[in-house]
């Protein structure tokens, strides 16, 4: 048993102070620091908060490697790297590119998924396809070359890695007819993105079994008084909603707004590059180069290509620019993606039985402890 004591402990309805969240590999209780069992060993929060794990359901890379380098290397210190940043479980994601690489991309993390639930990483909760099967016109850096039509055979072949498949309805012909076939036969989330469908084909996609949205606002038809787009479909579904949160993807006066009208459907996400967490410079994404400068990063020709963003700044950046209470912004980056991938029974909250994903930060979200399933996998 160990026992977590002067910390400001976040749950998924309200923040409590002066107790000590107990914990194994599950979280057993929370009690009065002056009832914690004889015995355990206690960990000092020194007066920080003590959170759930965060879950990232959108990240291409970091450390300057790219789930689509389909090496396991690139996806152990993917993994690692993130723990630094409180993300105790993440969906590496892929992109348009060449099948082959994709394929490849899929099987390296299906054959590391189950070790990744012990090692010194963030734990491989499944991943996210995002493409090939997307419009054009809104492709944002994903390579044109590569697009292909919805393809429900491959999504079923590889349903026991992906968990979420980013897709264009309007692309997908004959009355949604791959799109039904994946919510038919699968668990597998299909997220509408990279779209140019009309608010009426949106709402179609929806009622066909569309779940989720990727990256609200970008790279898809906006909100419009009489061209409604797919914005403001998402906002008028019941579908879950990614948000990139480093206050440039979408600017930072939507976060209230979005907050009142998603609740617990809201997730953050980071769409975070192999360029995160390294200095500004060049890279590669994709096969292709971006620039790094400032909080973004861009192709060549300017497009916005992704983020560097970290999880928990983005935590921390909605809740300084909002009026969301910080439990609720926790939750948009733990139980809210838990819930969105349906692993929400042992993810995403502090809960008794739930698997001991903790994070203990300081008074503004730098994480200086990361704990997977009770063992401390991280120490600042």
């Amino acid at each position: 048993m160990k026992a977590i004591v002067n910390g400001k402990i976040i749950l998924k309805d309200r923040i409590m102070e002066n107790s000590a969240l107990l914990f194994s590999d599950v979280i057993e209780g929370i009690v009065p620091e002056d009832k914690i069992p004889e015995g355990a060993v206690v960990i000092d929060a020194k007066g920080g908060f003590v959170s759930p794990g965060l879950i990232d359901l959108h990240i291409h890379g970091y450390l300057g490697k790219d789930v689509c380098d389909g090496e396991e290397e690139s996806i152990r210190v993917i993994s690692e790297g993130l723990l630094k940043n409180g993300v105790t479980g993440y969906l590496p994601t892929t992109m348009t590119v060449d099948m082959k690489v994709i394929r490849k991309a899929l099987e390296i993390c299906r054959g590391l998924k189950e070790e990744s639930k012990t090692w010194n990483g963030s734990e491989i909760l499944g991943c996210h396809a995002e493409g090939p099967f997307i419009s054009e016109s809104k492709k944002g850096a994903q390579d044109a070359r590569y697009i292909l039509k919805p393809d429900a055979a491959f999504v079923k072949e590889y349903a026991d890695i992906i968990k979420t498949i980013t897709l264009a309805p309007e692309t997908d012909e004959n009355d949604f007819a791959a799109i039904r076939e994946i919510c038919r036969d699968t668990d597998v989330v299909v997220s509408i993105g990279h779209t140019s469908a009309d608010y009426d084909t949106a709402m179609a996609g929806f009622n066909a079994g569309v779940r989720h949205v990727t990256h609200l606002f970008n790279a898809m038809t906006p909100l419009a008084h009489r061209a409604p787009g797919v914005v403001t479909a998402a906002l008028n579904s019941d579908a879950s909603v990614e948000l990139i949160v480093d206050t440039f993807h979408v600017d930072k006066c939507f976060y209230d707004l979005l907050w009142k009208l998603k609740g617990r459907k809201l997730c953050f996400i980071t769409d975070c590059l192999p360029a995160g967490g390294l200095p500004y410079g060049e890279y590669t994404l994709g096969g292709a180069k971006i620039i790094y400068r400032d909080i973004v990063c861009r192709l060549e020709d300017g497009t916005v290509a992704g983020s560097v963003l970290h999880l928990n700044r983005g935590v921390w950046n909605v809740y300084k620019n909002s009026n969301i209470p910080l439990y609720e912004c926790v939750n948009c980056a733990s139980l809210n993606p838990a819930t969105t991938i349906g692993v929400n029974d042992r993810k995403g909250s502090l809960e008794i039985g739930k698997d001991a994903d903790i994070i203990i930060t300081d008074c503004e979200f730098e994480v200086k402890k990361t704990i997977i399933k009770g063992e401390t996998k991280y120490e600042a």
